[in-house]
């Protein structure tokens, strides 16, 4: 085989000498006395038939906010660029079908029949981490353009087993119901920091040993505030899911992209209504509603698109 590449006659007979000597002298790596030091590597797979979530979560986020100046206690670009930098998760991995985000953390959902590498735990984790970490800060422009970023973000990863659906579906409850109390008691208190002339001491103890009921008291009475009339988004958190859309101004083009819902999966409602998460079965056409329709996240997906249909002119 090498003299076939690399005789006379050769072909690689016309390529440069440098460049010929690196690739002729390239031969398969002989086992060395070095070899033992792989059976120190552990085999990390996990069960198999099992639902595999990865979750990601910020790294001393409170101070990464405070020093970028984010909005309390919602920042709109700040949660969608965690959930742009999901869906680019998403799209590299085919085998996530649900993906649920909150605030400064965000869970990846594969599917329990996925091999993806194996099923080796560290590898999954590391490259799902990693790329969520990276697509954080590459997109930032995005929806920071104005605003620096001080220095680059870190965030933890963990992986956990889910061995039916009932137990995935709890998981994702207890996810989205988490969603609701730290946001319910982060408006009460930013509120009553910034418009109610308390300090942070005396927000929080205001708010020691109080109920649901009492934070919505006093956002209503107080501020004014119907706390179920709250963007969904902060509520309810995001649930990316891929769907079949239509992309706007391409005569009736269709394709898949990644959707964000802002809904209750608590509910049999939506496990009904998006039946593929369970199944793996492919993903529906659906038809975007307005919110959906002009969200950031959308609208970055069609440009992409729409620059790929011209550039295929």
């Amino acid at each position: 085989m090498f003299s076939h590449l690399c005789g006379k006659n050769s072909l690689l007979s016309s390529i440069p000498n440098f460049t010929k000597r690196f690739i002729c002298k390239s031969r398969p790596m002989a086992n060395s006395r070095f070899d033992y030091v792989r059976n120190f590597e552990q085999n990390d797979s996990i069960l198999p038939n099992c639902w595999i979530v990865v979750r990601i979560d910020g790294k001393a986020f409170h101070k990464f906010t405070q020093k970028h100046d984010f909005n309390k206690p919602n920042d709109d670009n700040g949660l969608n660029l965690m959930s742009y930098a999901a869906v680019q998760v998403l799209k590299e991995f085919n085998e996530i079908v649900l993906a649920f985000g909150q605030s400064d953390e965000y869970s990846f959902i594969f599917h329990k029949t996925a091999d993806v590498y194996s099923r080796r735990a560290s590898k999954i984790v590391t490259c799902v981490n990693s790329l969520f970490t990276s697509s954080y800060v590459f997109h930032w422009g995005k929806f920071f353009e104005e605003k620096q970023l001080l220095y680059p973000p870190s965030f933890d990863a963990r992986i956990v087993l889910y061995p039916s659906d009932e137990n995935l579906r709890d998981y994702l409850s207890w996810r989205q119901a988490d969603t609701h109390i730290n946001n319910l008691y982060n408006t009460v208190f930013w509120k009553l920091v910034l418009e109610g002339g308390r300090t942070n001491t005396e927000a929080q103890k205001d708010l020691s040993g109080t109920y649901s009921s009492d934070k919505n008291e006093i956002l209503f009475s107080r501020f004014g505030i119907n706390y179920n009339n709250l963007p969904q988004m902060y509520r309810k958190g995001t649930i990316l899911l891929r769907k079949n859309v239509e992309v706007p101004k391409l005569n009736g083009y269709q394709t898949q992209l990644i959707v964000p819902f802002f809904t209750d999966l608590i509910q049999d409602k939506f496990w009904i209504e998006h039946p593929e998460i369970l199944t793996k079965d492919k993903s529906q056409n659906y038809e975007l509603d307005d919110e959906q329709l002009n969200h950031p996240i959308m609208q970055k997906q069609f440009d992409i698109v729409h620059k790929r249909k011209n550039n295929n002119k």
